[in-house]
C-alpha cells in the first residue's frame, strides 16, 4: 500500500471504531431498546431512556448518518425529527438468540480499549492481564456472541460424533464442558440432550456465577452444574461420555495438561470435542478478514489473558490445526479427526484416547 492508501485506511478505521463505540453507548444506555416499539424524536428518546435531550438528538443524528437508524419524519425543529429502528438492525442488536446477533460485540471492543494501558504494561514487562480485568464488556461480549451459535448448532456438532450422540440421546449420560464461560454451551447441550447431565468448569468466578443464574432461569439447575476451577485440574470426577471445549483451548495456559485431564475423565468409548478458531493452516500476510479478526483479539485480549495464567504454551487466538494435533499427540490421544462441520468462525476436532 502507498502512504496515501494507508492514511485512507486509518481514517476509515477510525470512523468505524467511533461508530462501534457509539453503538456500544446505545446498547449500554438502552437506546435501541427504547426505539424498538416505534419511532422517536430526541425528546421522546430522552424521556423513555432517561438521558438528556441534547445528547439524544446528537446520537440519533449520528446513528442515522452511519445507516443504523432511518429518519422517519423530518421537521424544521431538529428536536422534532423522528427516527426509526429498522427490523434488521433490531434483530442484529436486540435479538440475543438470532444467528445474526451482534449486540454484544461493540461492548467487547470497548472493553479492549478500556484495558489498553494494562496491556501496554504487559507488553513492556512480559506479564499478562487477567481475564477478569477486562470486565463485564468482555465477559458478556464473548458469552453473548456465542450464545445463539450454541443454542442453534450444538446438536448438529455432536451429531458429527454419531456414537457419542447415541450415548447422549439414550442416556443416562454425562458431559464435561471445559472453559464454559457464562454457561451457554452447557445449557445448549442440556437442552439438546435431555437425558444428559452437564458439568461446566471455568476459571472466572463472575462467569461461573452468571452461568448458574442462566441455568436456573432456563429451568436446568437440576441437570446443569458449574464450578470455578482450572480446566487442567477441574475437580470433576468422571467418567464422562463427552468432554468438550468451545473457543477456549487457545486461552488455556497449559492446553496439553487440559487435554490430558479431559482424556483421564472419559468413560470407555468416550471422546473429546473441540471447537476453536477457523484460522489459516499456515501464517500468510496479508491475511484475510478472519485472520485479521483473530490476530486483533490475540494482540489485545487472548495472549495477555493467557500469560496472566502462566506461560507453558501461550498459544494466542491463532490456534492452527497442526498445533491442535500436536497438543493431542503430546496429551496421549491415539485418534485425531478434523470434523466436517460447516461453521463460519470455528473448526471442530474429535480426539479419541485409543
Amino acid at each position: 500500500m502507498t502512504a496515501e492508501e494507508i492514511t485512507e485506511r486509518m481514517l476509515a478505521g477510525a470512523v468505524t471504531t467511533m461508530e462501534t463505540i457509539s453503538t456500544a453507548l446505545g446498547v449500554h444506555l438502552g437506546l435501541y431498546r427504547a426505539l424498538a416499539d416505534g419511532p422517536l424524536d430526541a425528546r421522546g428518546l430522552a424521556d423513555k431512556a432517561g438521558i438528556h435531550s441534547r445528547y439524544a438528538r446528537e446520537w440519533l443524528e449520528q446513528q442515522a448518518a452511519c445507516g443504523l437508524l432511518t429518519p422517519a419524519a423530518d421537521a424544521a425543529d431538529p428536536y422534532a425529527r423522528t427516527f426509526a429502528l429498522p427490523d434488521d438492525v433490531r434483530e442484529t442488536l436486540l435479538d440475543t438468540d438470532s444467528l445474526y446477533y451482534a449486540g454484544a460485540l461493540p461492548g467487547l471492543v470497548v472493553s479492549l480499549a478500556e484495558i489498553l494501558p494494562q496491556v501496554a504494561d504487559a507488553y513492556t514487562t512480559g506479564g499478562g492481564v487477567p481475564y477478569a480485568a477486562y470486565g463485564a464488556g468482555a465477559r458478556h461480549g464473548i458469552g453473548g456472541l456465542n450464545r445463539p451459535a450454541f443454542r442453534a448448532g450444538i446438536a448438529d456438532w455432536v451429531a458429527a460424533l454419531p456414537d457419542i450422540e447415541a450415548r447422549l440421546t439414550g442416556g443416562p449420560a454425562r458431559v464435561l464442558d471445559l472453559g464454559c464461560g457464562t454457561g451457554w454451551s452447557s445449557i445448549a447441550l442440556a437442552e439438546a440432550f435431555p437425558a444428559a447431565g452437564v458439568h461446566g468448569v471455568d476459571m472466572d468466578e463472575a462467569s461461573i456465577a452468571e452461568a448458574a443464574e442462566h441455568a436456573a432461569e432456563h429451568g436446568l439447575a437440576d441437570r446443569v452444574t458449574f464450578a470455578c476451577a482450572d480446566a487442567s485440574e477441574p475437580g470433576a470426577p468422571g467418567p464422562y461420555d463427552l468432554v468438550c471445549t468451545f473457543e477456549a483451548l487457545h486461552d488455556m495456559a497449559d492446553p496439553v495438561a487440559v487435554l490430558r485431564s479431559a482424556r483421564d475423565a472419559l468413560a470407555p468409548g468416550g471422546a473429546v470435542l473441540i471447537g476453536d478458531e477457523k484460522v489459516a493452516e499456515d501464517f500468510t500476510a496479508p491475511g484475510d478478514l478472519l485472520e485479521r479478526l483473530n490476530y486483533g483479539f490475540s494482540v489485545l485480549h487472548c495472549l495477555p489473558a493467557t500469560r496472566a495464567e502462566g506461560t507453558a504454551v501461550e498459544a494466542g487466538t491463532v490456534l492452527r490445526p497442526g498445533t491442535v494435533r500436536s497438543y493431542a499427540e503430546e496429551a496421549g490421544y491415539a485418534g485425531f479427526t478434523s470434523l466436517p462441520i460447516d461453521h463460519d468462525l470455528w473448526r471442530f476436532y474429535r480426539l479419541d484416547p485409543a
